[in-house]
């Protein structure tokens, strides 16, 4: 499916109001008195349509700032790197600057410090922009691209992703035929995060399609961060829960599990294999190197730019772009050292 940024014609909003395009007219330019009743219904119709008369919209139009914004719910982690960087090197390419804001929240944000006042469009990660803003933004016709999250119910957003869960079906899969582990922890993202609950589906998918029963207290919040997986990992032991594998969620809480497993003696892999996902730059360098899922990380930001610079060209663009994951065989679930794929 192709999407276009069509804007609201003094049309739609008459149609909208159910009035004439002549009662519109006198409405917004003042010119000749309309019954109240009348004029609130134009003006409610402009307000739900976001209409800009022809003569504002050619003054906004050519209000080009050659900067793209970019909104992040928090900035942390190797992953963020990688994506930065195939943004970056996109934007350049095409003669645009990029300006970032991190909202530093758990919650995505309703103010608007980026928008169609200071750039020219939007890429928005995952739970950083409320949905209001979003549907604002959206009826506008501001050109915005998702990463890594589905658009509200009824909007068309370019949503540019990857293959989360035949990655983590497969990765999961692996322990299970290859090293016989059964007891599997998995370690959550942030709460909706639609990478983490594709994650989990190819997670319960495994498991159930080898006959392992779920067990609920084998899940807990890692939250993609090593400080937080740590803790997780601390308290599943402190607690005295049995396992014999754990699927970090990501790169980064591998690295909490690392230590929290080392600091009570358990061996990589011996005691307990450790599994990953996005194969940032780190992951082949730990000690033991660890197996993951390879995601393509800089190229997600490199095309959520493409399509971003579609639509600012008037072009069509993708509706979804949904990207290729590969398995990658290390030593810490225990292959040899020799890196191949299944």
């Amino acid at each position: 499916m192709a999407i276009t940024n069509r804007l609201p014609t003094i049309t739609d909003v008459a149609q909208l109001a159910g009035v004439s395009i002549a009662t519109v007219s006198r409405v917004l330019n003042a010119s000749t008195p309309v019954v109240e009743e009348t004029a609130q219904r134009v003006r409610t119709a402009v307000d739900e349509l976001q209409f800009v008369p022809r003569t504002a919209a050619r003054m906004l139009a050519s209000r080009k700032t050659n900067t793209i914004g970019l909104l992040f719910s928090e900035i942390r982690g190797a992953f963020f790197a990688h994506l930065l960087h195939g943004i970056e090197s996109q934007l350049r390419a095409a003669g645009y600057e990029l300006l970032i804001y991190s909202t530093q929240s758990d919650h995505p944000i309703k103010r608007k410090p980026l928008g169609e006042h200071n750039t020219d469009g939007l890429l928005v990660f995952t739970a950083s922009l409320e949905k209001e803003e979003l549907r604002r933004l959206n009826k506008i016709n501001f050109p915005l691209v998702l990463m890594h999250q589905t658009p509200p119910e009824g909007m068309n957003i370019p949503v540019i992703t990857i293959e989360n869960k035949d990655g983590a079906e497969l990765l999961v899969s692996h322990l299970i035929e290859k090293h016989g582990r059964r007891r599997i922890v998995f370690l959550q993202g942030p709460a909706g995060h639609e990478d983490s609950q594709w994650r989990e589906r190819g997670y319960r998918d495994a498991l159930e399609s080898h006959g392992i029963p779920f067990d609920p207290e084998l899940v807990v919040s890692g939250e993609f961060d090593e400080e937080q997986a740590f803790a997780a990992m601390q308290k599943l032991l402190l607690d005295g829960i049995d396992f014999d594998a754990v699927f970090s969620g990501d790169d980064d809480a591998a690295i909490g599990v690392y230590r929290a497993l080392k600091m009570t003696n358990r061996i990589i892999p011996d005691d307990v294999a450790v599994v990953g996902f996005d194969d940032v730059q780190f992951s082949r360098y730990i000690s033991p190197a660890l197996t993951t899922v390879r995601a393509p990380i800089e190229e997600v930001g490199r095309e959520a730019v493409r399509q971003l610079i579609r639509l600012l060209n008037g072009e069509q663009a993708q509706s979804l772009v949904l990207m290729r994951t590969d398995l990658v065989i290390r030593e810490s679930c225990g292959c040899g050292p020799k890196e191949v794929n299944p």
